[in-house]
């Protein structure tokens, strides 16, 4: 039988796909990598962002197609016909990456990241660098680069009539706090702003899953709901909902993950947890599924 500390240090591994562009080195977890394709030549789409170079058809289905040396500014001597397509897939939202090349899968555990150094990389998009094989290897903030290059994601995530008809049913609401955990900045933000908009005033956001540990457990602060992403680093959702399943104050916490992670043990342990899964980029449903929380808390509050 596994141990608590057993299951805590595995929680904290994952693996990673490493690929490059240009003279750097990058990672992208392996669960949301499908495949990697020789260059399949693409078909232009007008009035786009520069990154997204055009869309291409592999076995019958159509993908939009992201250059990452484009969006990132970065130089490369590899010629397009040598160019790698790392096919991906952010809940529904399957597109492929266009990287110089493919190098391994590598085990990445959370001690072998490091934000601090963040302040001397120029690039936004990069939240956290890896230390691997005597190098620095960056890891990006996948979700957001797909929302700044694909309008149309940013377009079905963020409809302001919509979020106003959950703010005509919902009104203001200030006596249900929400605690959001999530290490991308822009979708954390994001996040907040939708509930917020939507009507829910009091949402206190946090970096990672070991942030919303310490607030929760380690200074016993009140929440009403979590909101938490699942892949993070420093404590994933789901291990952190393990530990506030252990304790008294918690134990019946209302939570909501919100991922674009399908990995069926993952999602079983979920269930076994008791908590609700919305899959991102789908923000409207996590609206109603706060929602639904909400009037299951007005109704314990007016007994």
């Amino acid at each position: 039988m596994e141990t608590k500390g057993t299951v805590a240090a595995a929680s904290r591994k994952w693996e990673v796909v490493i690929f490059t562009l240009g003279k750097e080195a990058f990672a992208i977890n392996v669960n949301k990598t499908r495949e990697i394709l020789r260059w399949t030549g693409c078909r232009p789409v007008p009035t786009t962002t520069p990154a997204f170079v055009g869309i291409t058809t592999v076995r019958e289905t159509t993908l939009p197609l992201i250059d990452l040396r484009i969006f990132l500014g970065i130089q490369s001597a590899v010629p397009m016909n040598q160019t790698k397509v790392m096919i991906v897939e952010f809940n529904d939202i399957k597109l492929g990456f266009l990287v110089d090349g493919v190098e391994r899968i590598r085990q990445v555990n959370a001690d072998d990241l490091d934000a601090s150094k963040m302040r001397g990389v120029s690039l936004k998009w990069v939240l956290y660098i890896v230390r691997k094989d005597a190098r620095n290897i960056l890891l990006l903030d996948y979700e957001a680069i797909i929302q700044e290059t694909a309008p149309a994601v940013a377009k079905h995530m963020f409809d302001q009539s919509k979020l106003n008809a959950f703010h005509k049913v919902i009104g203001h609401v200030e006596d249900f706090h929400i605690l959001v955990a999530d290490d991308s900045p822009l979708l954390r933000q994001q996040t907040c702003d939708v509930l917020k908009q939507s009507g829910f005033l009091s949402v206190y956001p946090v970096k990672d899953g070991a942030e919303a540990r310490e607030l929760l457990l380690g200074k016993s602060e009140n929440f009403d709901l979590l909101v938490s992403d699942i892949e993070m680093p420093m404590l994933d959702g789901v291990s952190l909902v393990e530990a506030l399943r252990q304790d008294k104050r918690t134990v019946d916490m209302p939570v909501i993950l919100f991922s674009s992670i399908m990995v069926k043990d993952v999602l079983d342990r979920a269930e076994q947890l008791k908590i609700i899964h919305v899959l991102k980029p789908d923000i409207y449903k996590l609206v109603e599924e706060v929602s639904k929380l909400y009037k299951e808390f007005r109704k314990r509050r007016a007994f």
